[in-house]
């Protein structure tokens, strides 16, 4: 979801893809905010049957910048690349944070995303942006996936079964 809902031209998309680097990334997301938002996680699981994956990728390559590869695109190629989808309950959620475009995606399993609201996904998607624009990005985000795992909770909640079916590493992924 973009801050400001207007695209920018290619040259200076570019060039902010070129400025931000997987540093300004762990300078926005230190050690200390990962572990939160990893036991935030799987805190949220214990409560639903969903896996939630969290990506934040600082920018994309200039090649793909150029191709014009928007940050929705970037985020279903993840989705597939970390095999995002490949959960029992077809439950798998990627939250997808592009810092240079400022965008979040959310991209969800078939399992999942027939029973969330495309206002639900984009509700999660504006507490996060909104937080964001004002630098807020560990709280901003522990918000956020607190509000996923709620939805998750409502429309797909534990059927009491205690057993561990963690699919997918709650360890976010700093790319």
């Amino acid at each position: 979801m973009n801050r400001n809902n207007t695209q920018p031209s290619l040259p200076t998309r570019a060039l902010r893809h070129l400025q931000s680097t997987k540093a300004t990334a762990r300078r926005l997301f230190p050690s200390p905010a990962l572990k939160a938002i990893q036991a935030s996680i799987a805190d949220g699981e214990q409560r639903h049957r969903a896996q939630v994956k969290l990506i934040v990728e600082a920018a994309l390559s200039l090649g793909a910048v150029w191709r014009g590869e928007t940050s929705r695109q970037r985020a279903h190629e993840l989705f597939a690349r970390y095999r995002i989808w490949d959960t029992e309950e077809n439950c798998g959620v990627l939250v997808y944070l592009n810092l240079a475009d400022h965008k979040v995606e959310i991209v969800a399993d078939r399992g999942v995303a027939r029973l969330v609201t495309r206002q639900q996904w984009q509700d999660i998607c504006q507490a996060m942006t909104t937080g964001y624009a004002r630098g807020d990005y560990s709280d901003s985000t522990l918000a956020a996936l607190g509000q996923l795992h709620a939805v998750l909770a409502h429309v797909m909640p534990r059927d009491g079964d205690t057993r561990e079916h963690n699919e997918l590493s709650d360890k976010p992924l700093v790319l």
